[in-house]
C-alpha cells in the first residue's frame, strides 16, 4: 500500500523533469514535461532481449499523469523500428503508433507511487519495486 503523503498534484510537480532508473532487463531514462507528456528511452541490457528493442525501438513519448497516488503512462508514439513503417493514404499513419495509441487506450502502464522528493522516487509496478533519481529538472514552475 501506498505511504505517500504527497496529493496526487504535488506528485506530479515532484516528477517534472528526467528522471533514470534501471530494471532488471532495462537502463531506462523518462523526462516528465509540465505539458503533460513524458519521453522515455529504453536500453535493453540482457543479450536475449535485444531483439526486442531492434523491433519495436527505444525511444517512445506519450502523455501521464497522476490519479489517487498511482503513476500513469499512455504510450503516444513509437520509435523508429521494423514495425513502424508508413501506409501512404491521404495521410500517413504509423502502423506502431496506431497500435501503442489503441493499446495505451486499453491498458496504461501504470506504477504506485510510493515515496517521493525532489531527488529520488520509489514506485511499484504489478511485480517489482523501482527506484528513480532525478538528473535534471525541466518545466516551468
Amino acid at each position: 500500500m501506498t505511504n505517500s503523503k504527497h496529493s496526487d498534484v504535488e506528485i506530479e510537480i515532484l516528477l517534472l523533469g528526467k528522471w533514470r532508473f534501471d530494471t532488471s532487463s532495462e537502463k531506462i531514462t523518462i523526462e516528465f514535461k509540465d505539458d503533460m507528456t513524458y519521453e522515455q528511452t529504453k536500453i535493453q541490457t540482457l543479450l536475449f532481449s535485444k531483439p526486442k528493442e531492434l523491433l519495436t525501438g527505444n525511444k517512445f513519448t506519450g502523455v501521464w499523469y497522476v490519479s489517487q497516488k498511482k503513476l500513469y503512462l499512455n504510450v503516444r508514439t513509437m520509435p523508429k523500428s521494423f514495425f513502424n513503417l508508413r501506409v501512404p493514404l491521404a495521410f500517413k499513419i504509423s502502423i506502431a503508433d496506431m497500435v501503442a495509441t489503441l493499446g495505451s487506450v486499453l491498458s496504461a502502464e501504470n506504477y504506485e507511487v510510493i515515496r517521493i522528493n525532489s531527488s529520488k522516487f520509489l514506485i511499484k509496478d504489478k511485480e517489482k519495486s523501482i527506484i528513480g533519481t532525478k538528473i535534471s529538472i525541466t518545466g516551468k514552475y
